[in-house]
C-alpha cells in the first residue's frame, strides 16, 4: 500500500558537477547535480540537445538492458543510468535534476562512490512535503524463465536488499551480499565496482562497445587462457605496457574493495534499477541471479501495481473531525454559488494535495433531467467538482483568493468507473503533478464513492486576478 513515511522529502542544497568519460560511448561528459522541487523525483536533463529535453527515471522508458539500463523518451536517450540512480536512492534523496551534456553519465571508477561523495558535498536538505513510500504488505515476485533469475519482494520494516549470484565459473562462483537498511549503502555498497569476464571484454572491444573502459573502472575476471593475441589487444585497448593476471583471477592494476565485490555491485544495480519505480520501497528484496533485464522488468511490474493501488487507494477520513474549511469558508474563496457549488467541505489541505467532500442528495437540480426515474450524477459535473476542489488548492497560494477566478486550461485522461447516485458521498482527492507556477496548477484528480474510484482525470487550471472596475 502507499503510505506517508515518517520523514520529509529531500533534495540537495547546492549544485555540484563531476567530469569523466562514458563507459560505452567513450565521450567526455559532465554530470551536474541540481536541486529539484518537491514531487519532482529523479529527472535526467540533456543540456547538449536543443530544448534541453528531460527524461524522468521511469521504468516505462527502459529500452535496452544489454550493457546497463538505458532509457529513451521521445527519441532522447540516457545510457547506463543505474549507478547514479543508486547513489541518489542510497543517500535518501527524493528530488534531483541530473544534467548531462552527453547520453551517458561518467563511469568514474565503475561504482557509485564518486556520486555519493558529490551529493554529500552538495549537501542534503529536507523539503516541506511529506515523503510517500510503497509499503509491501504481501509477497510480490518476478521470474525470468529463460535465465532462472528471480526477484522476490516481501514485507519488512526497512528497505532491505539481498543478492545471490552464481556465475558458474571457477574464478567467480557463488556470492551473496546484503544490506539491512538503505542507510548502509554508503559504507557497504557504494564503492563496489562494475565487473566483467574476459570473454565479454573481448566481444565488447571487437564491437566498439566499451570505448571508455580501462583497468581503473571495471574488474575483469579472467575466465579463459590469455593468448598473446588477446594480451596485445588488451594492452592496446587499456593503453598499458604490461597486463597480467593476479592469483585471484582478475587482471592487475586493481585490488578488490571487498571479497564479494561482484555480489555487492549486483546489489548496487538492483537499487539503481528499482529507482525507476518512482517511489521509495518499504520491504525486503531478495534477488537471485539479478541482472538489468530482470531488475527493470520487476520494476515495471511493481510500478503497475503501485499505479493501480494509487488509483484505488481511497482516502480514509474521519467525518467526526471538523473540516479544514466548511462551505462558508469555501464560498469565501470560490466564486461559485449554489446550485453550481459542488464541494461542501475541505477535509485536508497541504502545499501539494487537497481532499474535498460532496454529499449528493436527491435535491440536486440536475437529477430532474438526468435521468427521470433513474437519477445519475453527470460525469462532467464530477469533473467540475474535482476542479472546484483543486481550485481551493491553487487559490490557497495567494493572500487574497476572493480577488481571483479559476479557469480550466486542459482536461486529460478522463475515466468514469461507476455511477454516482442520490445518497452517495463523493470524496475528491487532487494532487499536484508539478509545482504551481505563475498560477498554473497541473493536478491528478480522483473522485471516490464507497471506497472505490467513481471518476478520474488530469486537470490543468489557472487562476487569474479579477480586474476591478475603475
Amino acid at each position: 500500500m502507499i503510505s506517508k513515511a515518517k520523514g520529509k522529502q529531500k533534495t540537495i542544497a547546492g549544485e555540484v558537477s563531476l567530469h569523466g568519460v562514458g563507459l560505452h560511448t567513450g565521450k567526455n561528459v559532465t554530470l551536474t547535480f541540481k536541486a529539484a522541487a518537491e514531487n519532482t523525483g529523479f529527472v535526467f536533463k540533456r543540456v547538449d540537445l536543443e530544448g534541453q529535453p528531460t527524461i524522468e527515471a521511469n521504468a516505462d522508458y527502459v529500452v535496452n538492458t544489454q550493457r546497463g539500463t538505458n532509457l529513451e523518451k521521445m527519441g532522447v536517450n540516457i545510457q547506463t543510468s543505474e549507478h547514479v540512480l543508486a547513489a541518489c536512492v542510497g543517500m535518501g534523496i527524493d528530488n534531483i535534476i541530473l544534467e548531462l551534456n552527453a547520453s551517458e553519465p561518467p563511469i568514474m571508477d565503475g561504482s557509485s562512490k564518486y556520486f555519493v561523495e558529490a551529493l554529500e558535498k552538495a549537501g542534503i536538505v529536507e523539503q516541506e512535503a511529506c515523503k510517500e513510500e510503497y509499503v509491501v504488505t504481501e509477497i510480490i515476485n518476478y521470474i525470468d524463465e529463460e535465465s532462472g533469475s528471480e526477484i522476490i519482494l516481501m514485507p519488512s520494516e526497512d528497505y532491505q536488499v539481498t543478492t545471490m549470484v552464481d556465475f558458474g565459473t571457477k574464478v567467480l562462483g557463488t556470492q551473496n551480499a546484503s544490506i539491512k537498511n538503505i542507510t548502509e549503502f554508503k559504507s557497504e555498497i557504494a564503492d563496489s565496482r562494475t565487473f566483467s569476464f574476459l570473454h565479454e571484454i573481448e566481444m565488447l572491444l571487437e564491437n566498439g562497445l566499451i570505448k571508455g573502459g580501462d583497468l581503473n573502472n571495471a574488474i575483469v575476471y579472467v575466465d579463459k587462457e590469455l593468448s598473446p593475441e588477446t594480451m596485445q589487444k588488451l594492452r592496446k585497448a587499456f593503453n598499458k605496457d604490461n597486463i597480467s593476471v593476479k592469483p585471484n583471477g582478475i587482471l592487475d592494476n586493481l585490488t578488490l574493495n571487498h571479497p564479494n565485490e561482484a555480489a555487492r555491485h549486483k546489489l548496487l544495480d538492483v537499487i539503481g534499477d528499482l529507482a525507476l519505480v518512482g517511489m521509495p520501497i518499504k520491504g525486503k528484496i531478495i534477488a537471485n541471479k539479478p541482472g538489468h533485464l530482470v531488475n527493470t522488468q520487476f520494476a515495471q511490474k511493481l510500478k503497475k501495481i503501485i499505479k493501480t493501488e494509487k488509483r484505488n487507494n481511497a482516502p480514509v477520513i474521519d467525518l467526526s473531525k471538523p473540516p479544514v474549511k466548511d462551505v462558508n469558508q469555501i464560498m469565501a474563496m470560490l466564486p461559485h454559488r449554489p446550485p453550481f457549488l459542488l464541494v461542501d467541505k475541505i477535509l485536508e489541505l497541504s502545499d501539494s494535495h487537497v481532499l474535498g467532500l460532496k454529499n449528493v442528495t436527491m435535491n440536486e437540480p440536475f437529477f430532474v433531467g438526468h435521468f427521470p426515474g433513474s437519477p445519475v450524477m453527470p460525469g462532467v459535473l464530477q469533473v467540475e467538482a474535482m476542479a472546484q476542489t483543486g481550485g481551493i488548492l491553487v487559490l490557497s497560494t495567494v493572500p487574497d483568493p476572493e480577488n481571483y477566478l479559476t479557469y480550466f486550461m486542459k482536461i486529460d485522461k478522463v475515466r468514469f468507473k461507476q455511477q454516482v447516485l442520490p445518497g452517495d458521498t463523493l470524496i475528491f482527492k487532487l494532487s499536484l503533478l508539478s509545482p504551481i507556477r505563475r498560477g498554473i496548477c497541473h493536478m491528478q484528480g480522483y473522485a471516490y464513492v464507497n471506497g472505490k474510484i467513481a471518476s478520474e482525470a488530469e486537470l490543468m487550471a489557472q487562476i487569474v486576478k479579477v480586474k476591478k472596475d475603475q
